[in-house]
């Protein structure tokens, strides 16, 4: 998993709340375990006016103009700035593929649902929780500000906009220590290696007839 660094990039908007993880990624796009390959799909009922469907060229599709990720402007975005209750609904890990395929890295909101928060920090994106009216300032920001960006530090745990002071976010200790260090699931386990190992032998002594 990629480590997740300071990095400075343009936001996309989506002036939404209760975006549900069908609406991230409808389910007829869930084929693969692969993690790969679901970023044309994203948002599929929004971005496209046609109704898609799996292995279909996406270069033959309607694409819906008026939303903000086929927008010129928005072009190459990182940072996904939306509303309340993010991510709810079902709890399918490929939402999350979705948006990182996509090429999104981090989300800002007022809230997540829970599932899709911790999917987020599995897969190394950063959920970043903010308040209400801080949400709607950076909202305000976007819509004024052709090629709106932020820096995100998430050593020092803020966000930065031009012209405004460092807007801090919290975050769990140990998910922070993850993310940094670009560490999943496999990679934590890995970390106890040699008491996995020194288990194994002992099983193997006290237990020899499960190996035989």
């Amino acid at each position: 998993m990629q480590p997740f660094a300071e990095f400075d990039a343009l936001v996309v908007p989506l002036d939404r709340a209760n975006v549900d993880t069908d609406a991230i990624l409808p389910k007829q796009f869930m084929k693969s375990v692969l993690r790969t390959g679901f970023g044309v799909n994203l948002f599929d009922e929004w971005r496209y006016l046609d109704h898609g469907k799996p292995g279909q060229d996406v270069a033959c599709r309607q694409v819906n103009p008026e939303f903000t990720m086929n927008q010129p402007r928005f072009a190459g975005a990182q940072i996904l700035l939306t509303r309340d209750n993010f991510g709810c609904s079902s709890s399918r890990e490929h939402a999350v593929w979705a948006l990182s395929d996509y090429g999104i890295r981090a989300l800002i909101a007022s809230s997540f649902a829970d599932i899709f928060y911790g999917n987020c920090f599995k897969n190394g994106m950063l959920p970043i929780v903010l308040g209400t009216d801080l949400v709607q300032s950076l909202f305000d920001q976007v819509s004024c500000t052709p090629g709106f960006c932020l820096a995100i530090d998430l050593e020092a745990q803020t966000v930065v906009a031009a012209g405004r002071d460092p807007i801090p976010f919290e975050i769990d200790a140990e998910r922070k220590r993850r993310l940094l260090g670009g560490m999943d699931d496999v990679a934590l386990t890995l970390e106890r290696v040699d008491q996995i190992l020194a288990y194994e032998r002992l099983r193997r002594i006290d237990e020899p007839w499960l190996f035989s």
